[in-house]
């Protein structure tokens, strides 16, 4: 009889511990900027803190019973799949992922999520505690400040590590897809002597100038104009063939003889630029170093230009399968 009360009055205990301990979670849960899920196995929400409608527009209960698909962009999805999985295969946490939620506004934020693999005291089933925070101005920040590290200070184009990384991933695209890729190597005219004549801050002047006419005549977002070096500026143009490559450098080249800077020491008394360009086709760059060999083929040009005059256009063309570029006017 004792051995009976003694078990009913613990009992009696721990149900009212389980239910000091449910309200102490609420409580944080409901007051606390992050949102708390509390989710089952598959990721199917069954409790949402209240913070959920400031950080992603949708009331607590409009999130009951839905699960990341709904929300989470199709993109960053597999992420969660993945993370879920590990869960189910016994894995107790997860670290930290970053993705993107779509708010009830249909506008998109950034949220941390870090989840935790957990046995559920009613059930004894397992299931995930998620907290997730609004991480949209770190991201904001963080590609601020990654677009600033690939960004040339004086000229707003894209820089040289820019340029580098940009090549590389435009060659594996091009390769992948069997078609061919461009490259324009810019070079002021006797900048040199420009800047000697009208000093170095004109100078500075006049490359960001002739950088906007650069960027002003380019139409397609993947091309991309960098800041190659010193003077020498630069443009990496995708999908394109020769033909379509001399267009868009005759294009710059107008463009900057049409700003009219003065020039004295430079032959019709204004600012102009020499242009080489190069072609690559994915069929023969196999057997050739790439892109360096593409590089080598422009400043080959670039060089032609320089020789023939300045002020032009020329090309340094086709990229030969036995691995040496061959020079066609």
């Amino acid at each position: 009889m004792l051995s009976w009360i003694r078990t009913l009055l613990g009992g009696g205990r721990k149900a009212e511990l389980a239910r000091k301990e449910a309200a102490t979670f609420r409580m944080l849960a409901e007051h606390n900027n992050d949102v708390i899920f509390r989710c089952s196995a598959r990721g199917i929400a069954h409790y949402v803190s209240p913070s959920a409608e400031r950080v992603l527009g949708w009331p607590a209960d409009e999130i009951i019973g839905k699960g990341p698909a709904d929300f989470v962009l199709p993109e960053d999805l597999p992420l969660i799949m993945a993370a879920q999985s590990q869960h189910q295969e016994g894995d107790e946490s997860s670290p930290p992922l970053a993705y993107r939620v779509r708010r009830k506004d249909d506008t998109v934020v950034w949220v941390e999520g870090s989840a935790r693999r957990v046995i559920a005291p009613e059930s004894g089933e397992h299931e995930l505690v998620i907290v997730m925070r609004d991480i949209t101005e770190r991201k904001q920040l963080e590609e601020q400040l990654s677009r600033l590290a690939m960004t040339d200070g004086l000229t707003g184009l894209a820089n040289r590590r820019a340029f580098d990384a940009a090549l590389d991933h435009e060659w594996l695209r091009t390769r992948r897809g069997n078609g061919q890729l461009s490259l324009l190597l810019m070079d002021l005219d006797h900048f040199k002597a420009f800047n000697d004549r009208y000093g170095h801050q004109v100078g500075d002047d006049c490359l960001r100038a002739v950088a906007s006419a650069i960027q002003s005549a380019l139409r397609r977002p993947a091309d991309l104009a960098a800041r190659y070096g010193g003077e020498e500026l630069a443009v990496i143009l995708p999908d394109t063939d020769a033909a379509g490559a001399v267009q868009v450098a005759e294009a710059i080249r107008n463009a900057v003889q049409a700003l009219a800077i003065p020039h004295s020491e430079n032959a019709g008394g204004i600012v102009t630029i020499s242009t080489g360009v190069a072609t690559a086709l994915s069929r023969t760059g196999a057997s050739i170093q790439m892109p360096s060999s593409l590089l080598q083929a422009a400043d080959t040009a670039l060089y032609k230009a320089k020789s023939n005059g300045r002020n032009r256009v020329e090309t340094a063309l086709l990229l030969s399968g036995e691995g040496s570029p061959s020079a066609a006017a």
